[in-house]
């Protein structure tokens, strides 16, 4: 059984955001698109608390982009973003979002960031995705959304470890540093992950 995972398509990291990636609307499009080919859809969501420890803005004289020691991690520090109920966390409004049958928030803990949808950046706690897949017999995923070395890179990795079947919808994701994309391709290919695009759904 196959499923849709969508990463983090919400109004923060959208043109305009408070932290945009580079062309994130193509990803709502390639999202609705590969909406058509599955029965389950699963949309992941940052869920910041307003002074969340990942923020540049919590630290004395840090600004964003510097990385810090944030309880025994290495932690890149963010403008703030996706905080809880605000305009800049909800999901983009051109997103068929009425196809999408959950929805997993993560960073959530104050002190902890996560980047992926099944666990925090420690694996100390699960956001549940995993239980909700298993639930419903999925064993294979296809992934897209935004920022391709980071939220989809670190999900694809954990699915992986999970056991599960995992494909990345590469022509549906976006990333904010080419280098460091190129280096996330290569990561997630090594671990096992396959590439594929929006036009390869048609043969599900």
């Amino acid at each position: 059984m196959k499923a849709l995972l969508i990463i983090d398509l919400q109004n923060d990291f959208m043109p305009g955001g408070f932290l945009a990636v580079p062309n994130g609307f193509h990803c709502i499009e390639a999202a609705n698109i590969a909406m058509k080919y599955f029965s389950i859809i699963v949309a992941s969501k940052d869920w910041h608390p307003a002074h969340h420890l990942s923020f540049a803005s919590e630290h004395l004289e840090k600004k964003p982009g510097d990385v810090i020691d944030l309880g025994g991690l290495k932690q890149t520090l963010w403008p703030i973003h996706c905080v809880q109920n605000t305009f800049g966390a909800a999901i983009v409004k051109n997103l068929d979002q009425k196809k999408i049958q959950h929805v997993v928030t993560k960073g959530e803990d104050p002190k902890l960031d996560s980047y992926s949808a099944f666990f925090d950046n420690a694996h100390r706690n699960a956001t549940g995705l995993a239980s909700y897949l298993d639930l419903y017999g999925i064993d294979e995923i296809f992934i897209l959304g935004l920022a391709t070395e980071y939220c989809v890179k670190f999900s694809a990795l954990d699915a992986i470890a999970l056991g599960l079947k995992t494909n990345v919808i590469i022509d549906g994701c976006r990333g904010i540093n080419s280098t460091d994309v190129a280096h996330a391709i290569e990561e997630m290919t090594q671990a096992g992950v396959s590439l594929v695009y929006l036009s390869d759904l048609e043969n599900l």
